[in-house]
């Protein structure tokens, strides 16, 4: 059965790959390589022991699209393709709103056309806002702090009001909080282009000696530390996630949404601190001030994904910084060409 992966060369694109075939599935992947590399291809046929269809190219180019689901017998589409940096989303709004949304647009368009309901959607954390209450439920209120996160609500609720609509639509919205670590072979991680938006390629950077010191955007919140609190989730157990959701999800028609983490809190320095245990290294960081859009703590509830899905985080904190450093270390510089 083949699943149409956009993003699928990203970060978790890519572990979402790996996750995939292990399940007996075939991800066809779409990317155009604007936050990653080609090379990505070969540690998944390394891993995996078989190479994925790949089309590289744009979900804003409809001629594209069209053809891939007449070459290809696509059974769904699992999206992933989006600008994500909340920081960056602030300076450059428009590129955000015009590549997210019309992108999203696009895809479902193309999905029309070839008579394909059966889509799982890569949505966020973000879509929660500043939270009132944590841990956060599916059912807590929405709202956001950065175009970042318009982007997510907003692709949710075009969604929710086509599958009102057209009740064929087989739709899941998985809403992620903090994906960090990476494949236990070390052949795959994270590899942002230029400076890092996230906290763990930041700190492995750091490590390896890619970059001189992190930066912590504020000590001065309500938390335990002063620093902001988020769900770190292993990027393979949320890949698992994804294969759990279109396993149980992707038969029954409706609108099926569930938060992806564990469902513990961790601070910016206790991270910074746990990943200077599993290196064995001293991590030089400074605090600066806050950064626009970061929210105070911000952490799941995730038991309606075991309840339904019979999907739960396994991987621990240590698990999480072993991996990353472990991939940082055999790939100083990343996926190189």
């Amino acid at each position: 059965m083949k699943i149409l992966v956009t993003g699928g060369t990203g970060y978790i694109g890519s572990h979402t790959c790996l996750a995939l075939m292990s399940a007996g599935l075939e991800p066809v992947i779409l990317d155009n390589l604007c936050n990653s590399k080609l090379s990505v291809l070969d540690r998944i046929e390394e891993i995996s022991g078989k190479r994925p269809l790949f089309y590289q190219g744009d979900i804003r180019d409809p001629a594209l699209l069209d053809r891939i689901f007449q070459e290809q017998q696509i059974a769904g589409v699992i999206h992933f393709a989006a600008l994500k940096a909340v920081g960056e989303s602030t300076q450059k709004p428009f590129e955000y709103f015009e590549n997210n949304i019309s992108g999203t647009l696009s895809l479902l368009g193309a999905m029309r056309r070839a008579g394909c309901y059966r889509f799982i959607f890569s949505s966020s954390a973000t879509v929660y806002g500043d939270p009132q209450t944590v841990p956060i439920q599916e059912d807590s209120p929405r709202s956001t702090m950065s175009p970042y996160g318009r982007t997510k609500l907003m692709i949710e609720q075009i969604l929710e009001d086509m599958q009102k609509a057209d009740p064929r639509w087989s739709i899941t919205l998985l809403r992620y909080f903090n994906p960090i670590g990476a494949h236990e072979s070390g052949r795959m991680g994270e590899d942002p282009q230029g400076i890092p938006n996230n906290l763990m390629p930041f700190i492995t950077q750091v490590a390896i000696g890619r970059r001189d010191c992190l930066s912590i955007f504020g000590n001065d919140y309500p938390t335990k530390d002063g620093t902001c609190v988020r769900d770190y989730i292993h990027v393979m157990d949320l890949a698992e996630g994804h294969v759990k959701a279109w396993q149980v999800c992707g038969e029954q028609a409706g609108l099926h949404i569930y938060n992806l983490g564990t469902g513990q809190g961790v601070s910016v320095l206790e991270m910074v601190n746990a990943f200077a245990r599993a290196c064995g290294l001293e991590i030089n960081y400074k605090l600066v001030d806050r950064r626009p859009g970061d929210v105070a703590e911000c952490w799941a509830d995730p038991a309606k994904a075991e309840r339904e899905l019979g999907w739960k985080a396994t991987r621990t904190l240590d698990d999480m910084t072993r991996d990353s450093w472990r991939w940082q270390k055999n790939n100083p510089n990343g996926y190189e060409e």
